[in-house]
């Protein structure tokens, strides 16, 4: 029997694909065995994810509670000891003197504290990545697919197996920035020490370094530059991740702009974006500078 499809069979119109009812039954035989495979083990779930819930808390609870004006003068040394430039210390006071003129000191720093202990996670997971990745091509191999996965997914994805699994919360919040925001430190540990020069390992390998000599006295200090920028990208992710997880209970300036974009206040929305766009240029301006920093040191022990 023809169809109005070019004279072609139905059959080959319309993609064969399973009925309504079969991929009915699949869906909910998949997600009630993941939801059942989670109730089962939750009491080890919970117990796993308790000293996080416990250093976001403590970190958060540091942030909001200490006198701002301590916490101002801490962001500011620690800017200026990474960037050691004026000029980004001078910037990052009028940010963060706006941040709080306009009342958004507390939502920051809950913000801030949750983007930190995202990145340092991050960092300690994907650093050690990084490494086994430059270290064999065949991980290499395995693991670029997944990366690619990871960097493609729709951010929004992300929060349905992290709810499923941990509920709503600050912790699912951090655990779904996290995912998003590590394939970068992931990638940039793999190719800054894949990038270190072949004559600089051999001269190593020459003076009889063994394996991890090598990596931590030779391909680690000449790829910081290079971890660093992972470092720098990890940390945008994180911030930009932070709007999405405000969907499942993290507080700060994403659930600010969450509350004005589904009430459509465009003044509320327009400053917290910009304490958003505040943050990300000082954790990207200090982080760059270090990284440039290390860049010469590295470059002048090398000559």
């Amino acid at each position: 029997m023809a169809s109005s499809c070019w004279g072609l069979p139905e059959f080959m119109c319309e993609f064969p694909s399973l009925s309504n009812t079969t991929l009915r039954h699949m869906r909910m035989g998949i997600d009630d065995g993941f939801r059942g495979l989670v109730r089962a083990y939750s009491d080890q779930i919970d117990a796993a994810t308790r000293p996080l819930q416990w250093f976001l808390n403590t970190l958060e609870n540091a942030f909001t509670n200490t006198p701002w004006f301590i916490v101002l003068a801490l962001i500011l040394v620690v800017v200026w000891l990474g960037s050691r430039n004026i000029k980004i210390v001078f910037g990052s006071l009028i940010g963060l003197f706006l941040i709080g003129v306009f009342g958004l000191w507390e939502d920051t720093m809950t913000t801030l504290a949750m983007v930190t202990v995202a990145t340092m996670i991050a960092i300690v997971l994907g650093l050690p990545i990084g490494i086994l990745m430059a270290r064999s091509d065949r991980f290499q191999s395995f693991l670029t697919p997944t990366l690619d996965v990871m960097q493609t997914m729709p951010s929004f994805v992300y929060l349905i197996p992290v709810v499923v699994i941990f509920g709503i919360g600050k912790v699912p919040g951090v655990i779904a920035v996290v995912i998003y925001a590590i394939p970068p430190m992931i990638r940039l540990t793999n190719l800054g020490i894949r990038l270190v020069d072949k004559e600089v390992i051999e001269a190593a390998d020459a003076f009889g370094a063994s394996s991890r000599q090598k990596l931590w006295g030779v391909q680690l200090p000449l790829s910081l530059p290079t971890i660093m920028a992972g470092v720098n990208q990890t940390i945008m992710m994180a911030l930009a991740m932070v709007v999405v997880a405000s969907m499942v209970g993290v507080g700060g300036l994403g659930k600010n702009v969450l509350q004005a974009i589904n009430n459509q206040f465009f003044t509320i929305g327009f400053l917290n974006g910009f304490a958003l766009v505040a943050i990300a240029i000082i954790f990207d301006r200090t982080s760059q500078a270090f990284g440039k920093r290390l860049q010469k040191h590295s470059e002048a022990g090398h000559d």
